[in-house]
C-alpha cells in the first residue's frame, strides 16, 4: 500500500467546497480521507464525499466535496491510500 498527502484545504464556518485531483491510474484502487488539522474537540469537524470521472482509458479524476460541520474556519488534509 502507498499513502500520501495530496492537498491541504481550508473551509469557512459551515462551508462546503469541491476539490479535484486528476491523472490517477484507473487500474488502482484508491481510498480518500479528509482529516482536520485544526483542533476542535467535542464533535465531528468535517464530512466528505468522493466522486470519480473516467476522462480517458488511462486516467481518472477524483472530485472530493468537503463540508465544515463547525461554526469556525478549519484547515484539513486530503489524503490518499493506493491499495
Amino acid at each position: 500500500m502507498t499513502t500520501g498527502l495530496q492537498f491541504t484545504g481550508n473551509l469557512g464556518p459551515n462551508a462546503t467546497q469541491k476539490w479535484f485531483t486528476f491523472g490517477w491510474n484507473p487500474a488502482n484502487h484508491i481510498i480518500w480521507t479528509v482529516v482536520p488539522i485544526t483542533p476542535k474537540s467535542g464533535a465531528p469537524e468535517i464530512q466528505w464525499s468522493v466522486a470519480v470521472e473516467r476522462y480517458s482509458p488511462t486516467g481518472c479524476t477524483y472530485w472530493i466535496t468537503a463540508t465544515n460541520l463547525t461554526n469556525v474556519a478549519i484547515t484539513f488534509e486530503g489524503r490518499y491510500a493506493i491499495l
